[in-house]
Order: structure tokens, then C-alpha cells, then sequence
């Protein structure tokens, strides 16, 4: 008898975790396409859905955090925003890849820049990542290539990039927990070769690497720490048309 009680109990709370709707997303199973565009704005996102999509359905609105689902050339595509910072871009690249069956997120967000060569509105990609937060003290099983990038995607991005003639700047990056640097860390990890700082991209690396899925952060330069230069903040949600449509060409070659 306690050993069924013990299973039914165990039963009850995996059904509860998987369980969708979640508590942050009130999308069903299928909502979502097999690739997310992830940028860290909801308004963003929201731009996004209306310049690119098809016929564009909020499947998420929950605590205004904006997940859109349409089409892209005829191809199935989502976008979904994850809010500020590892904690809350863990939580919703953590639902996506396990609770709701997507198999590629590719960030679009902004980044500061720490390297003197690229300035305002030029676009980074994170081959691999610094990190305020060690994931190995949370996840025993991690390695060293859960601050990696998927080869896949890295490789589908540097491709169309080339065809485009489009500039990009491809290394590591230092994701933080801290917008306001007091610690200068940030100086720290670009003199080990960071080429930009953001907030999000570790949680991402992280839970694609758990879940056996890929992940890509593609971000556009909207500011240079340490001096007054950056971007407004209406350009930051609606001025980054390179970085998604690089990310939308991405997305319609994972669906080919």
C-alpha cells in the first residue's frame, strides 16, 4: 500500500510539473512551432509577429510576456519573448523545450558592445558564453558545452550570412545577472575575449544543452558600456530588421 501511495504521489507532482498551461504560459500543446525567435522585449516580439508573420495568433500573453505564432515564407514559425535576465528567460526556454515540444530557439536581443571594433547596430553571435552563475553547482550533470551555441544553427546562420553579405562578428559573449556593472566584471571578461555583454543567453545555452536541443544568440549592439552611446529604446524594440531576418532565414531552413 505505501508503495502505490508512494507512485500515485510521485505521478501527481510529474503530471503537475509538465502539465500545460503553465503558470507563466497559457499556450497549448502545438501552439508553438518547432523554432522560436526569442527576443527579451514582449514588444519586440509583438513587432516582430506583425512585420513578419502570416496571420500572426497570440498564443501567450501571461504577465505580458507575448508568444506569436504564423507563417514565413510558408514556413511554421513562433516568437516568443522571455523577459529580463537568466531567471526569467530559464523559465521560458525551460517550458518551451520541454513542456511544449520546440527543438530550436534562436535569441534576437540586444547586447552591449567590449570590443572597440564593433559599434552600435552591429550584430554578435555567442559561439560561447561567460557567466555570472556556475550551472554546474545546480546541475551536476553540465559540462562545458552547455555555454556553447549549436553547431547547427551556427553553421545555417554563418551560411545565409555570407549570401546576404551581411557582417558578423562571431565569439564568445558575457551573459550577467547585473545591467548596472559596478562590479566591472565586464572589463574583466573582455579582456579574456568577450566581444559583448547581455543578461539572457546562459539560461538559454543551459536548458537547450539539458534538453538535448539547440540554441543560438544572435544579438545586435544597442549600447557601449562606459560611455554615453546606445540606442532609444523605441529602436531597440522595432530597429533590429538584420538580426530577425537573419534569424526568420535561419528558422525556414530548419523547416525545409
Amino acid at each position: 500500500m505505501r508503495i502505490i501511495t508512494a507512485l500515485l504521489i510521485v505521478f501527481v507532482c510529474f503530471t503537475s510539473i509538465n502539465a500545460v498551461p503553465t503558470p507563466h504560459n497559457s499556450a497549448s500543446v502545438g501552439d508553438f512551432a518547432k523554432t522560436v525567435l526569442m527576443p527579451g522585449d514582449p514588444m519586440r516580439s509583438k513587432f516582430i509577429a506583425e512585420k513578419y508573420l502570416e496571420n500572426p495568433v497570440c498564443v501567450n500573453d501571461v504577465r505580458g510576456i507575448q508568444g506569436y505564432t504564423g507563417t514565413y515564407k510558408g514556413k511554421r514559425i513562433s516568437v516568443m519573448a522571455s523577459g529580463m535576465g537568466i531567471p526569467s528567460a530559464s523559465i521560458y526556454s525551460y517550458e518551451l523545450f520541454n513542456f511544449y515540444g520546440v527543438e530550436n530557439i534562436i535569441r534576437v536581443g540586444s547586447i552591449g558592445s567590449l570590443s572597440d571594433k564593433i559599434g552600435l547596430k552591429d550584430i554578435i553571435i555567442a559561439d560561447r558564453l561567460f557567466s555570472d552563475i556556475d550551472f554546474s553547482r545546480f546541475y551536476p550533470n553540465i559540462s562545458d558545452d552547455a555555454y556553447k551555441c549549436s553547431e547547427l544553427l551556427l553553421e545555417k546562420a554563418v551560411s545565409i550570412a555570407k549570401e546576404q553579405n551581411l557582417k558578423l562578428f562571431v565569439g564568445p559573449v558575457y551573459t550577467t545577472l547585473f545591467f548596472y556593472d559596478d562590479s566591472k566584471l565586464s572589463s574583466k571578461y573582455a579582456s579574456q575575449g568577450a566581444l559583448g555583454v547581455e543578461m539572457e543567453a546562459a539560461a538559454l545555452y543551459c536548458n537547450a544543452y539539458l534538453a538535448g536541443k539547440n540554441a543560438l544568440a544572435i544579438c545586435t549592439v544597442s549600447d557601449i558600456p562606459g560611455t554615453d552611446e546606445e540606442l532609444p529604446s523605441k529602436e531597440r524594440e522595432q530597429g533590429f530588421s538584420k538580426m530577425v531576418e537573419l534569424a526568420l532565414e535561419i528558422a525556414c531552413q530548419l523547416e525545409d
